[in-house]
């Protein structure tokens, strides 16, 4: 009893103190996923400023573009009207003369123009960038009126582009004469509009291609717009985008990037990969001590119990070995006895004795070298033990046997018989000498079930799952031994169960023996 309280008072023990490690490194590890988040959180800080600091800079771009394309409008409408007033003081009867006109967008070096006359032939060009001479050296083998159709084609391609972006304009310089002035953006605003482009394609390639950044989307807080992410597209589709934002939502808080001018962007991000992971990392590790630990338990629980049964097994051997020299000795003096006309009952009751010695040693000879099992009557077998039990318990202890029938079952009828044996001796001793005994034989479809009922001082709860355990016991000079001796009969030898089937203090106990059909 003792043995076993120990042992619980060990496990409490081992596994308060596991906990207490398992808590702690659980606290510990939270608290470096904690720092690292931390610090995730002030680099996603960090670069929602930076891109505050680019989408300012491309706004301001913006502006300037704006501002530009406004002057050269104006410059070009000046133009226009330069030549209009030119036009006006010319006489009708003279012969149109383009030099002037001509003139005025000479001096222009910035602005590339195209001037088309009524029949959108050609008039005039400036600040192109490009002639006949640079499509020569694409076109080598052309004829030069087939080199220039080419060059006017490409002239209006290029004109009716430009058309898109600026407004086109048309002047009469004469009666009937009128000429259609088309121009571009000047080679200063291109210049910055590719280097604007070349910083926004920067940012989107930086925002997209950093492994290092956690999970970001940024989009417009007016219209929800996406303005940049390196989340997967199957995330930022119309379908799923506000899902998305939903779900980052709730794993940080948004980010508002205020631009101080009725503008307003909002970040949402997750956590990185490797942050979810080590999370995770933790309970990993304990999963994959604790399988370990598993499996090493297992090892050694079949090498503990491969060495019990060797044990046992030597035991019962020993035991039979050492029985046998002094029974065949008691044997001879019992026919010594006999002859020597002692009164007959003398030897009648040694002999008794004898025979049960050496049915006990049968039973240890069988556990030591392995029980076989016979298909006999089980009511038979519990008949022959309960017959030998009536005459040496008290005469206040009843004991009733209920058997339906001859019940066929493979058994081992010996080692059985001592099963029964135990079980029926503890619950004498539960009953303190006085009470009643009912033995029940009953089937099921797959089992032959043996219950033993007392009316005894019953089991307490905590002591159950115990008392089949060796070492375990209520009595002061018990050894422990009988009901695990009887648990190892019926469950390794006849693949069967024993188990306490229903007990209550102070009323009694149902102790089931099953064996299979």
């Amino acid at each position: 009893m003792n043995l076993y309280s120990n042992k619980q008072k060990w496990k409490i023990a081992l596994i308060a103190i596991a906990l207490i490690m398992v808590g702690a490194s659980l606290f510990v590890s939270n608290s470096i996923v904690s720092k690292v988040g931390e610090r995730e959180r002030e680099r996603v800080r960090q670069w929602a400023g930076a891109i505050q600091k680019k989408l300012e800079l491309v706004r301001l771009t913006d502006r300037t573009f704006s501002q530009l394309r406004e002057k050269e409008q104006k410059e070009m409408a000046l133009w226009i009207d330069a030549t209009k007033e030119v036009s006006k003081a010319t006489p009708l009867d003279q012969i149109p003369d383009y030099t002037f006109p001509l003139k005025i967008i000479k001096e222009n070096k910035d602005i590339p123009v195209i001037l088309f006359d009524n029949e959108k032939n050609i008039s005039g060009y400036i600040n192109l960038g490009f002639d006949t001479s640079e499509l020569r050296k694409s076109f080598p083998t052309l004829e030069s009126a087939d080199l220039y159709t080419y060059f006017e084609d490409s002239l209006r391609t290029l004109a009716n582009n430009w058309k898109k972006r600026n407004p086109s304009f048309t002047v009469e310089v004469y009666e009937g004469l009128f000429m259609t002035y088309v121009y571009n953006d000047s080679k200063e605003i291109l210049r910055l509009e590719r280097e604007r482009d070349s910083l926004i394609n920067s940012f989107n390639q930086e925002l997209i291609n950093n492994d290092g950044l956690v999970p970001v989307l940024l989009i417009d807080a007016e219209d929800n717009t996406i303005v940049g992410s390196n989340l997967p597209k199957s995330k930022l589709t119309s379908t799923t985008l506000e899902k998305t934002i939903a779900s980052l939502k709730i794993q940080n808080e948004p980010l508002v990037i205020d631009y101080r001018n009725g503008e307003k962007n909002l970040l949402y991000y997750d956590n990185s990969e490797e942050l979810k992971q080590l999370q995770y990392y933790p309970y990993i590790i304990f999963f994959i001590i604790g399988l370990f630990v598993l499996i090493g338990y297992l090892i050694f629980s079949t090498f503990r119990k491969a060495e019990q049964n060797q044990v046992w097994a030597g035991m019962a051997k020993e035991t039979a070995h050492q029985l046998g020299t002094p029974l065949s000795s008691l044997m001879a003096w019992i026919q010594l006895l006999e002859s020597q006309g002692i009164d007959p009952m003398i030897t009648i009751e040694m002999q008794k004795d004898v025979d049960r010695l050496e049915k006990i040693t049968d039973r240890f000879s069988k556990i030591g070298s392995g029980a076989k099992l016979e298909e006999s009557n089980l009511c038979d077998t519990v008949q022959n033990v309960l017959d030998y039990l009536r005459p040496r318990i008290s005469d206040k202890v009843s004991i009733d046997l209920k058997c339906s029938g001859p019940i066929i079952v493979r058994h081992n009828a010996p080692l059985m018989e001592w099963v029964i044996e135990n079980i029926a001796k503890n619950a004498v001793d539960a009953m303190e000498g006085n009470g009643r005994l009912v033995v029940n034989v009953q089937t099921s479809p797959e089992w032959a079930h043996i219950d033993i009922t007392d009316t005894g001082k019953g089991i307490h709860p905590k002591q159950i799952k115990t008392i089949f355990q060796p070492g375990f016991s209520t009595k002061k000079r018990g050894w422990g031994l009988g009901l695990s001796l009887v648990k190892r009969i019926i469950k390794d030898y006849h693949k069967g169960k024993v188990f306490v089937l229903e007990s209550e203090i102070d009323k009694g106990s149902t102790f089931r023996i099953s064996i299979p059909i």
